[in-house]
């Protein structure tokens, strides 16, 4: 599982085509490749090496994709326009969720004593 901050290693697509022809041109296994070519793991090498076999590219990604999913940012012309987005949003959750608010109140009173 990829952890916050890490770096991952980029291939270029010579690389992956020269680490291919390596294996399939010899008698090593795919571990051995990778080791040699100093190869995270040796899996990676497997995929590089089946896509070559089927005739796809090595980058899968649709060209002008992004790499992250999900809904687009919102993006405000003013800082204005930014804090009333923001204030309609903290109103919202306070009609929605009533008793969060009585808890942070009651906490923040204790806190004070």
């Amino acid at each position: 599982m990829a952890t916050k901050g890490q770096q991952f290693q980029q291939y270029t697509e010579e690389f992956k085509l020269a680490a291919v022809k390596e294996y399939v041109e010899g008698s090593m296994s795919y571990k051995v490749v990778a080791e040699m070519l100093e190869i995270r793991n040796c899996t990676q090498l497997k995929v590089w090496v089946k896509r070559w076999k089927n005739g796809e590219t090595f980058d899968v990604r649709k060209e002008g994709s992004k790499p992250f999913k999900g809904r687009p940012r919102t993006s405000f012309s003013t800082v204005e326009e930014e804090r009333d987005y923001l204030k309609a949003q903290v109103d919202y959750l306070k009609k929605r969720y009533p008793n969060l608010v009585k808890e942070t109140a009651l906490v923040s009173e204790t806190s004070i004593k």
